[in-house]
């Protein structure tokens, strides 16, 4: 593909670097103009970028945010090999070779006017994707619990919003969910002042138990995260009913299904299946990749 061409949706771009962050833990914040995928991403979409010209393979990111007017979008992602460290050397002005956006988006459902989003370390990025979203659709009242193992990539303050049914002492929120009017609580087990200790699934139960029945029937789930928490989010959401998305990380080669590197399992009307996490995901729903039983 040469730059600025289109294959079944996906743009190649000479994305621009606009601005580069560092965070604490090995995390960045990473604004790139590239008006296509801007204008086409939607929550769940990532990127397949080039950190190097003296790589060939590309990384996946997923998108944080996007901005049709300014052309721009945002990834936030954390520096753990090779490639994202060579990303991380990217300064303004610099342009990167861009696919996206690519895979099947996060689908909310009216009549589940609750949704219940649940974001693991490098997952809370589609969440924040999700939540400005939902923000300007008046038929959702979200909810956000995001958690890290590291110190968060935004300082933590006291939230403007309260939610019934949690301890009075989990108080943090992320500012600009806070700012956006979207009620969220952090969660940690490194005593961080006013984070949950504990997983994010620990502090969801106590939020669902909290709920009467008429309105735990409201909520859908949707989540981004590790594995095993993906996994945890789904036996929650069965335990409580819920109907539940998630969207899976997966190494990968060229993203869009042609390699077949990056199938998983899944359960379909037809029986199990092998399908791509580039192009058939990377948003399933839970059960279909977390049935019952389910051990690994």
């Amino acid at each position: 593909m040469r730059p600025g061409s289109r294959c079944a949706g996906i743009f190649l771009e000479d994305a621009e670097v606009l601005e580069q962050e560092a965070h604490a833990g090995d995390q960045f914040l990473l604004r790139l103009r590239a008006p296509d995928c801007a204008r086409h991403a939607q929550p769940g979409s990532f990127v397949h970028l080039r950190c190097d010209p003296r790589l060939p393979m590309r990384r996946p990111l997923s998108i944080m945010r996007a901005s049709p007017r300014d052309d721009r979008i945002e990834l936030l992602y954390k520096a753990v090999g090779t490639g994202t460290r060579l990303l991380a050397l990217k300064r303004a002005g610099e342009h990167i070779s861009l696919l996206g956006p690519i895979g099947r988006p996060f689908q909310p459902h009216p009549e589940y006017p609750r949704p219940l989003l649940i974001g693991g370390g490098v997952g809370i990025p589609p969440m924040i994707f999700l939540a400005d979203a939902l923000r300007s659709d008046r038929r959702f009242r979200p909810f956000a619990i995001l958690g890290s193992e590291v110190p968060f990539p935004f300082r933590p303050r006291p939230s403007q919003h309260l939610v019934m049914g949690l301890p009075p002492q989990v108080i943090a929120a992320m500012p600009l969910l806070d700012d956006w009017g979207i009620p969220g609580r952090l969660t940690s087990l490194l005593d961080f002042p006013g984070c949950f200790r504990g997983y994010v699934t620990e502090l969801a139960r106590t939020w669902l138990k909290s709920l009467d029945a008429s309105a735990c029937a409201e909520v859908e789930a949707f989540a981004c995260g590790p594995y095993p928490m993906l996994k945890a989010v789904a036996a929650l959401a069965r335990e409580f009913g819920l109907p539940c998305q998630v969207s899976l990380e997966e190494f990968m080669a060229c993203a869009v299904g042609g390699c077949a590197g990056c199938v998983v399992r899944v359960r379909t009307e037809q029986g199990l299946a092998m399908q791509r996490v580039c192009v058939d995901g990377p948003v399933f729903d839970a059960y279909a990749i977390f049935g019952q039983g389910e051990q690994s």
